[in-house]
């Protein structure tokens, strides 16, 4: 028997066709894929970068430090003799001038002492009026004595035996003794004339601490400190093994001592005669000073140097003690070329600054540095007036970079990519 086969020929030729379809498909879609081509991927957008123009300005190092006011002088005022306070004239903060009389000791003994000197020079005085007395009646009893002798001597040689060796010999002795006293009366005037001087020595230094009683004031200024009244004793302030105390402590202030402690690194540009800005912010006002001196050396502790300005006080609003700010311009340059300080980048001893270029383009310049002060700093050379210089982050900058630029100024201009 035979078997029919389940496949007609029409259905083989459906098959066909399916076949020659699905084929045109793949055919298709196989040159599509190969004639298609991937877009390139976009250029980077230039980076923008905040720029400032180097330009002239007036630069300063300036040091501004604060200090307290210190009187001009300033010592306490000791008697030179001991005693008992009579008087006492000031109090605190009297004003006084110089040689004004601050105040009377009693002291009888220096009364005594100098009523003993004046009895001894009168004596002196009268010992000397003795001795020329003396003098003068020796001198008048040698010149007899040498006239006899002389005429003696005379005759004796006219006529040779007239007169007696014996009265030559006795006319020469009287001669010489009377000289001999004349020596010693001379000799005695000169001692009283010296007892005199001592005497009269003795009486001006009893006058003098006799004066010391009378306690003056040595400079102006102003009573700071009372330490005795009416009837204290004060004790002779010359000896160091005494503790002395003083009447009063004196000031000057018409005129006033700023001291800075000027730090190593400036030293070397501090000068006699520099203006100093003096703020006191108590007052509220500012007062011009100067540079009058300082110690040319080294604290070796605080490694600062002690230098003093001196401030006019005339109508001694200034109080020592009070503390200012001192503004001291230590170098200054009016024409320099400025840049903000943001703008350098330090690499170990050198400082560069990054220009964008006439191209847009990122340049890198070595430059030195001047006057720095807490916001620009001064390019003395690897600049030039109005060159653009890239300010805030320099890690992200590369030399030749193309960049886009902002200036910082109040209309902010847009570099050209």
């Amino acid at each position: 028997m035979k078997t029919r086969s389940s496949f007609s020929p029409s259905t083989n030729m459906n098959r066909a066709v399916l076949v020659v379809f699905f084929a045109g498909l793949l055919g298709f879609a196989s040159c599509a894929h190969v004639g298609r081509t991937d877009p390139a991927p976009d250029a980077p957008e230039p980076s923008t970068v905040e720029v400032v123009k180097a330009n002239r300005q007036h630069l300063s190092h300036t040091l501004e430090i604060a200090a307290e006011f210190r009187p001009f002088q300033e010592i306490d005022v000791y008697s030179k003799v001991a005693g008992y306070v009579k008087k006492i004239r000031v109090d605190y903060g009297d004003r006084v001038r110089e040689g004004q009389e601050i105040a009377e000791l009693e002291v009888p003994e220096l009364v005594d002492e100098l009523q003993r000197s004046k009895a001894a020079t009168r004596q002196a005085e009268q010992e000397i009026v003795a001795a020329r007395a003396e003098l003068q009646r020796s001198e008048s009893v040698h010149e007899l004595a040498a006239l006899e002798y002389t005429r003696l001597a005379g005759v004796m040689k006219a006529r040779p035996g007239l007169i007696a060796q014996q009265d030559i010999d006795t006319a020469f002795g009287k001669e010489r003794e009377a000289e001999a006293k004349k020596g010693a009366d001379q000799a005695a005037l000169a001692a009283a004339q010296q007892q005199l001087q001592v005497a009269q020595a003795n009486e001006q230094k009893e006058r003098t601490l006799l004066a010391y009683t009378i306690i003056s004031a040595p400079f102006q200024g102003v009573i700071t400190q009372r330490y005795a009244d009416n009837g204290a004793m004060i004790q002779q302030g010359t000896s160091s093994r005494t503790q002395a105390m003083p009447l009063v402590r004196l000031a000057q202030t018409d005129i006033l001592r700023l001291v800075i402690p000027v730090p190593e690194s400036d030293v070397s540009h501090v000068r006699l005669g520099d203006s100093v800005q003096v703020t006191v912010s108590s007052l509220n006002r500012v007062f011009k000073g100067k540079v009058a001196r300082f110690s040319d050396q080294l604290d070796l502790q605080t490694r600062t140097m002690h230098t003093e300005v001196d401030v006019e006080n005339p109508n001694l609003i200034l109080i020592p003690g009070m503390y200012a700010t001192a503004r001291l311009v230590l170098d200054q340059s009016p024409n320099a070329l400025a840049v903000p300080i943001q703008a350098i980048r330090r690499e170990g001893d050198q400082a560069v600054v990054f220009r964008v270029n006439r191209n847009n383009a990122i340049e890198r310049c070595p430059v030195q540095l001047g006057i720095e002060n807490p916001d620009l700093v001064e390019i003395k050379s690897g600049l030039s007036e109005n060159d653009l210089v890239v300010v805030g982050a320099h890690s992200d900058l590369k030399t030749g970079e193309k960049v886009r630029f902002r200036i910082e100024s109040p209309k902010a201009e847009e570099g050209r990519s």
